[in-house]
């Protein structure tokens, strides 16, 4: 983890999935207002964390992880949305970390894509409730990203609109970050 980074992530393991491509982005606008980031995909899960005696015994691979979430000054995390909700391997990453410590007081900010109309907002509002539960800081502005696959071109590029919301909250964020530490 490089130092006072934001650790973006991507809210899935779905092989080429859009909010994969969504924190590509992400991480470019940050790279734009000179912030050090780092992107996490929860493809980079092991496998072994997938077995029961992980909850005793964290493979070296998610021990990584968690070092690398515990030293991020911020997370910035990009969800899908399933079955309304998120999906359940954020929950399980999410249960994996250290208690309570992985998100103690750590500025987090949140983007929620689907193919809806909704944009991912009851994935975003579920996550909140579990990050406050977990006395992380909730940065206020969230960004929906709704009709994702008909927002982001073949190239996976976004239209301009999205992306200057998306901007706007990592400006905003970088600012957040810096008035709480």
């Amino acid at each position: 983890m490089l130092p006072n980074s934001i650790l973006i992530i991507s809210g899935t393991n779905r092989p080429g999935s859009n909010a994969l491509k969504i924190a590509g982005i992400v991480e470019r606008l940050y790279a734009q207002a000179g912030a050090a980031t780092e992107l996490l995909s929860l493809a980079e899960m092991p496998k072994e964390v997938f077995e029961g005696a992980a909850y005793l015994t964290k493979p070296g691979g998610m021990v990584e992880i968690q070092n690398r979430v515990l030293e991020a000054k911020g997370l910035h995390i990009i969800t899908p949305e399933y079955n309304g909700s998120f999906p359940g391997v954020l929950k399980y990453f999410i249960d994996m970390l250290k208690f309570p410590e992985s998100f103690e007081r750590k500025p987090v900010a949140f983007v929620g894509e689907a193919a809806g109309i909704w944009g991912g907002l009851r994935s975003v509002e579920q996550l909140q409730a579990i990050f406050a539960y977990r006395n992380a800081h909730i940065f206020p502005e969230r960004v929906f990203i709704p009709g994702v696959n008909q927002a982001l071109d073949a190239a996976g590029n976004l239209n301009a609109d999205i992306e200057q919301r998306l901007k706007s909250q990592v400006e905003g964020f970088v600012k957040f970050i810096n008035c709480l530490l």
